[in-house]
């Protein structure tokens, strides 16, 4: 249930809006930011007047909120990318799903005829992330020796796929990369 406002405080209110502006165009250098700012802090300020206790610093409590809602709405606008005529929003893609679902049942189907050794030291090193040695020791077997079964796995994968000895696993060279600075 919301208390009644009582006049002396709408009228505060009112009273700050000058110096709010005044505090929102130091804050970001826009009039008309500051306008937007001095809104939407008189907007959360009037939704939460029950947590405003009358006879305490009003000012202080209203340059507070400006002060937040300015401070997060640049945190917000960090992780934006300005893209007023829609070229940036142009040059995302995603590679369709459904191809890269197919590869991997190719993989896999692929991955199952290779010998048992090899599709163990291609699984332990490649996809379980262990090292040459731990491979090794998890096989019982020499550090070469599971080095010689990752590579012939390897070649033999990239034979069977008809994949060249280099290929890049990478989606299409048709979608670009998109690159922070």
């Amino acid at each position: 249930m919301r208390r009644k406002v009582s006049a002396a405080l709408r009228d505060s209110l009112v009273a700050e809006m000058s110096s709010l502006r005044a505090f929102g165009v130091s804050l970001c250098g826009d009039k008309e930011r500051a306008d937007d700012l001095v809104q939407e802090t008189l907007f959360k300020a009037w939704n939460h007047l029950d947590s405003f206790h009358e006879g305490t610093n009003l000012k202080a409590w209203l340059f507070t909120i400006l002060r937040n809602t300015y401070f997060s709405e640049r945190r917000k606008r960090r992780r934006e990318v300005e893209d007023t005529d829609g070229s940036y929003a142009a040059q995302l893609a995603t590679p369709p799903e459904q191809l890269g679902h197919m590869d991997m049942q190719d993989f896999r189907a692929v991955l199952a005829r290779l010998p048992d050794d090899q599709r163990e030291a291609l699984i332990l090193v490649g996809a379980a992330g262990f090292s040459y040695e731990e491979a090794a020791q998890i096989s019982g077997c020499p550090v070469g020796t599971i080095k010689s079964r990752v590579n012939r796995a390897r070649v033999r994968l990239a034979e069977m796929l008809g994949l060249a000895a280099n290929v890049d696993f990478a989606p299409a060279a048709a979608t670009p990369v998109i690159k922070s600075a």
